[in-house]
């Protein structure tokens, strides 16, 4: 499969030599669990994801080795080959730019290891929101290396819990899933200074959802009192 994404016209030598070494790290790192076709499949459409929105070409690789990571750990955790106990959590809004990408890393951050979260938008921006990255930089957390990313089907699955921010009817609805919808303001567009108590708030629902939720208690030293 690999082969007919070189072939197309619109990757250069270095992209193909990139996602190469993408389908060989991931096949070694998914080797006795998923088979190379399965590794190449999702690296695959993985770029398919991001090759119209991405504004840095070169970067392409990367966010689909990335992104193809994450949808082969849920898919091993859907299917029961990849078990270590820890709840997962699902954050989705619409661009996967503002809300949701403080709340994952607020939870990551709150979490400490005890728990997994991911993030993902029903239509991702090219960008993470600026002063999204400005105001979690004030509270100590760096999530300029994340990006914005769409959901799919074995990620949702994978999920114990899913919580919507304002995507509405586009958010995906799978039987048995625990599911939460906060009412946000949207940061987008939005100043620094505007953006700081929807950050608050968001933290004050993630240290809530952790504590009374999943039974994980939270540093308060360094949590917004």
């Amino acid at each position: 499969m690999l082969d007919d994404l070189y072939k197309r016209s619109d990757i250069s030598l270095d992209q193909q030599l990139a996602l190469r070494r993408s389908a060989t790290r991931l096949a070694q790192e998914y080797d006795g669990i998923f088979g190379s076709e399965t590794v190449e499949r999702f690296l695959h459409t993985s770029y398919d994801e991001f090759g119209e929105s991405s504004t840095v070409a070169n970067f392409l690789p990367l966010l689909a080795e990335r992104f193809a990571r994450q949808r082969l750990e849920a898919l091993a955790r859907v299917e029961g080959k990849a078990r270590d106990g820890k709840p997962i959590v699902l954050f989705l809004c619409v661009h996967n730019a503002g809300r949701s990408q403080m709340a994952l890393g607020f939870f990551e951050h709150h979490a400490a290891g005890r728990a997994v979260a991911w993030s993902g938008g029903s239509e991702p921006a090219s960008q993470i929101n600026p002063s999204a990255i400005a105001a979690m930089a004030e509270r100590g957390i760096d999530i300029s290396g994340e990006y914005p990313k769409p959901w799919t089907d074995e990620v949702v699955r994978a999920a114990d819990a899913v919580i919507t921010m304002g995507c509405g009817d586009a958010c995906p609805i799978f039987p048995g899933k625990r599911y939460e919808d906060w009412e946000l303001d949207d940061p987008a567009g939005q100043d620094l200074a505007a953006v700081r108590p929807i950050r608050d708030e968001i933290e004050r629902r993630v240290i809530h959802l952790l504590e009374d939720k999943l039974g994980l208690p939270v540093e308060r030293a360094d949590a917004l009192r």
